[in-house]
């Protein structure tokens, strides 16, 4: 490495000196040319705002800001070269002064011949002064049609190994621009690092080593930004001395690939029980049964978790945990539904029941995604009023008519949130792209190329679009409402009509979605005085994908055409890519790119080789979302342990070992009830998804679906935009304090459906509160009781967290009467039947049910050690159900059992 470092350093000495850099001159840097006098004038996109950028003029705390500093403003990052020119030059006293360009307020302040509250930025007589003194001398040029356009940075070197402490690396960075020149503006760019204990970088791009582990330094210069890996290694396991790994597939070639720079060894594969039930609950969001633990561990065959994937691939809990997923980046929220559809929440239900039906028979994923983009309220060739009877038979309760037939899913476009043209662009770019653009509204990208113009005429494709009435069909929607007699009826009397209508099985008129097509621009009228008003949501005549051409949305039947044929072209850089990295995310923790919907140029992949392969195999394999999944579900890498060694217990975004993290809040539900409820039950879930928390279709205050208090705290996805983010993946008390005593899970534990009551009716228990009437009305006053306590409990944190000591002890006083109500009532709970509730059975076979708890909930059986001390525990019980019980409610307390790992 020491080798490569020193290579490297007399590269960047030969380009100083004019040589390398392919067989084109490198124009030697603009410090060295003007470190004497110079006859040159400085251009002033490619010196002059760079070298603002760099020294600060135009960033958030100076003069970039909106308003300004001192009078005077310049664009954030200096993404308007027009603006910057007008604001340094125009005006009754203008920052550059043509006639003395020496007294120009640009150099007089920075040199602090002037004050200046952004303190000196260069000296007088440094080569910095002596380029802007020399620009302004020759006329202060602006911009003009023959300044050649910015194509690319080229910078060396690409990537960086350090080996040793107090190591530096300098960074050479050559700007190449259209007319064929290449120029070495290291001393033009501006350079951050993603990670400053690992690498530290200089105003002038020198790398210092810091500690073991990996990260990028970032370039940026004019549109160019650009990343560079930089390693130190976390062993002596490194090159050479790494020890030979097994990589059956490319992914796990790709990892290690990796792993061997950073002397970072992969952990074992897992075991059977702990790839099952990983495998489980990624793929399908449920916990493996028992039954399943053990007859998996019981097949000896070498194929068999290969096999159990393309299992799994096929049923209907992975169809629906993954469309619950895509729910979540397209948007589909109840809030954001209403008035949509004639019957409430039937939106979502639509929703999701369109992907779900794509998800289920592997709709290529291109198409699913097309479906969404180019998505009309009516299918090709059908009318209006076609269109209305369809949708009221849809809608009609005692229809077999679902609109997952339908060919689109028009409510991607008629949520509440996603009307103007702004939000549009910036929800797309979430969902289809996995970017973050919302910042090129106002202003540059800070971490990206997108300027606000970029932004601007990215918006252009989401004017076209309306929801509502088509007024092509206006005529036929009037004679509906007449024959209906709903002429007289107006807002919410007219929409309660139409649902009555609707459910009577009668033809309602129905809003639709519809795009506006572009006409041709019309000759200009001299004679015509009229302007039409500025409408920011009017409809633009062209577009341009984002680092585009401007596109003339005249020639396209619908406007949105061409930004979905651009999202499938196979150099599209984020469509294919968002996806593979979302779905890699969703076994691993954290994506290649993380977050997953920042895939700005500043935040790269933590392993780009590997994006590139799943992104290439996702478009080669006709966009198959299954050959996704099976790809990264077969591959050691996701098979590894979660139990790190000595060189990867620090790793959490190179895949060389699982990371245990909380499994989602739908899937945590789920499996507090398979782990409670009965075999039989177990069963049925597995085939069925009636019930299934993964199932709900919609999110929001009015969704519908139970256990909403449970989902809420573990952080379902609030699908308030279509940011990842909306999805909460952090532990927090409220969850802890739920697994421990809130009502609804101690209701399910004690449920006598389910397993608790399985084993009393084997064991011949009775379940208590299963006797007279009186038993059972106190078992329901107890639950009551347990449910006002979990309220005040959580009324108690809030008190507390606001200082209201006295309502504190207010409360904690009627807590205390509340538990004594409750003892009394649990010593009343019995029931007469072969063997009492409370009673000690001596002779059942406690190995067996330990067993049995354990695989259901943890999918493991326990270790010798486990075995024996819960054994010992519950036949020691007085009470043996409450044995069971208690261990059952260990058991889903552990860490083990909420986490994935």
């Amino acid at each position: 490495m020491k080798v490569l470092v020193s290579f490297t350093f007399c590269l960047a000495i030969l380009a100083e000196a004019g040589v390398g850099f392919a067989a084109d001159d490198v124009v030697r840097p603009i410090s060295q040319r003007f470190a004497t006098k110079s006859d040159e004038t400085p251009d002033f996109r490619k010196h002059i705002v760079p070298l603002m950028s760099r020294l600060g003029c135009n960033g958030r705390a100076c003069h970039g800001s909106f308003q300004g500093q001192g009078g005077f403003r310049l664009s954030l990052f200096g993404y308007d070269f027009k603006m910057d020119h007008e604001n340094l030059t125009a005006g009754d006293e203008p920052r550059v002064n043509l006639k003395n360009p020496a007294e120009s307020l640009f150099i007089q302040k920075p040199t602090m011949v002037e004050i200046h509250e952004g303190g000196e930025r260069y000296e007088t007589g440094s080569w910095e002064h002596k380029v802007f003194l020399a620009w302004a001398s020759n006329g202060a040029k602006s911009v003009t049609k023959e300044t050649p356009d910015f194509v690319r940075l080229d910078v060396s070197p690409s990537e960086i190994i350090f080996d040793s402490n107090d190591q530096t690396q300098q960074l050479n960075v050559v700007a190449v621009w259209s007319d064929g020149s290449r120029e070495d503006v290291t001393d033009l760019s501006r350079f951050q690092t993603n990670n400053d204990t690992v690498a530290d970088i200089s105003e002038s791009g020198l790398v210092s080593v810091g500690e073991p582990g990996d990260t990028h330094v970032v370039v940026f210069y004019d549109n160019g930004v650009v990343p560079i890996p930089v390693m130190r290694p976390v062993s002596e396991l490194a090159g050479s001395e790494y020890p030979k790994v097994e990589t059956p597939t490319e992914i796990d070639r790709l990892v290690v690939q990796k792993l061997r720079k950073m002397g970072v060894v992969a952990s074992d594969v897992a075991g059977d029980t702990e790839f099952l039930r990983r495998v489980r609950l990624d793929m399908t969001g449920t916990l493996p049964s028992a039954a399943e633990v053990r007859a998996f561990l019981a097949d000896p065959s070498p194929d068999k978790r290969a096999r159990k994937i393309d299992e799994l691939l096929e049923s209907p809990a992975y169809a629906a945990w993954w469309t619950t997923r895509l729910c979540d980046i397209t948007g589909n929220s109840d809030d954001q539904l209403n008035n949509v559809t004639p019957i409430r929440s039937a939106a979502s239900q639509n929703w999701y029941d369109w992907i779900y039906k794509r998800v289920a028979n592997n709709t290529p994923y291109d198409e699913l995604a097309a479906g969404l983009v180019l998505a009309n309220g009516r299918d090709p060739g059908e009318s209006y009023k076609d269109y209305c009877r369809e949708m009221s038979e849809i809608y009609y309760s005692k229809s077999d008519k679902s609109f997952a037939d339908r060919e689109s899913m028009p409510h991607y476009w008629a949520r509440r949130n996603f009307r103007s043209a702004e939000d549009r662009a910036i929800g797309f770019a979430y969902t289809f792209m996995g970017l973050r653009i919302q910042c090129a509204q106002c202003h540059k990208h800070p971490f990206d190329q997108w300027t606000q113009d970029d932004f601007k005429a990215f918006t252009g494709f989401f004017t076209h679009t309306r929801f509502g009435q088509d007024p092509k069909s206006r005529d036929t929607y009037n004679a509906m409402i007449k024959e209906l007699g709903l002429e007289n009826l107006r807002g919410n009397e007219q929409r309660r009509k139409v649902q009555e209508l609707v459910k009577e099985g009668k033809v309602a008129p129905m809003n639709e979605l519809f795009t506006i097509a572009v006409r041709p621009q019309p000759k200009n009228n001299r004679n015509s005085k009229r302007k039409r008003p500025a409408n920011r949501n009017a409809a633009a005549r062209t577009a341009a994908v984002l680092g585009g051409d401007e596109i003339a949305l005249e020639n396209f039947d619908d406007p949105r055409q061409p930004l979905m044929d651009w999202l499938r072209q196979s150099d599209n850089p984020y469509f294919a890519r968002a996806f593979v990295n979302r779905v890699w995310a969703g076994y691993f923790n954290v994506g290649i790119v993380e977050p997953p919907d920042d895939m700005s140029l500043a935040n790269p992949p933590s392993n780009q080789p590997l994006l590139d392969y799943l992104t290439e195999g996702f478009i080669a394999s006709g966009y198959d979302m299954k050959w996704v999944h099976r790809t990264i579900a077969n591959s050691h890498t996701y098979q590894r342990s979660w139990k790190p060694n000595e060189t990867n217990q620090f790793d959490e975004k190179n895949f060389s070992h699982a990371i245990p993290r909380r499994i989602p809040a739908e899937v945590a539900v789920d499996a507090i009830t398979l782990a409670t409820a009965s075999d039989d039950t177990v069963s049925e879930w597995h085939e069925s998804l009636d019930g299934r928390a993964i199932a709900i279709p919609g999110a929001g205050r009015r969704s519908r679906g139970g256990n909403s208090y449970a989902l809420t705290i573990f952080g379902r996805s609030i699908r308030e935009s279509n940011c990842d983010c909306d999805r909460s993946m952090d532990a927090s008390l409220l969850q802890t304090v739920f697994l421990q005593n809130d009502a609804e899970l101690l209701n399910m534990i004690e449920n006598r459906r389910g397993w608790l009551g399985q084993v009393a009716k084997d064991l011949k228990i009775a379940m208590p509160g299963g006797g007279s009437a009186k038993d059972k009305a106190d078992k329901a006053k107890a639950d009551r009781i347990r449910k006002n306590l979990a309220r005040m409990r959580d009324r108690v944190a809030e008190l507390k967290k606001a200082g209201n000591q006295n309502g504190v002890r207010k409360l904690s006083g009627q807590m205390a009467g509340l538990r004594k109500q409750l003892a009394k009532l649990g010593a009343a709970d019995k029931t007469p039947d072969n063997k009492k509730a409370g009673s000690k059975v001596a002779d059942a076979n406690w190995d067996d049910i330990v067993n049995e708890a354990f695989l259901r909930t943890l999918s493991r059986l326990p270790t010798e050690e486990e075995q024996n001390r819960s054994r010992e525990f519950v036949a020691n019980a007085e009470n043996s159900l409450d044995g069971i019980r208690d261990l059952l409610w260990a058991l889903l307390n552990t860490k083990e059992f909420i986490v994935n790992h």
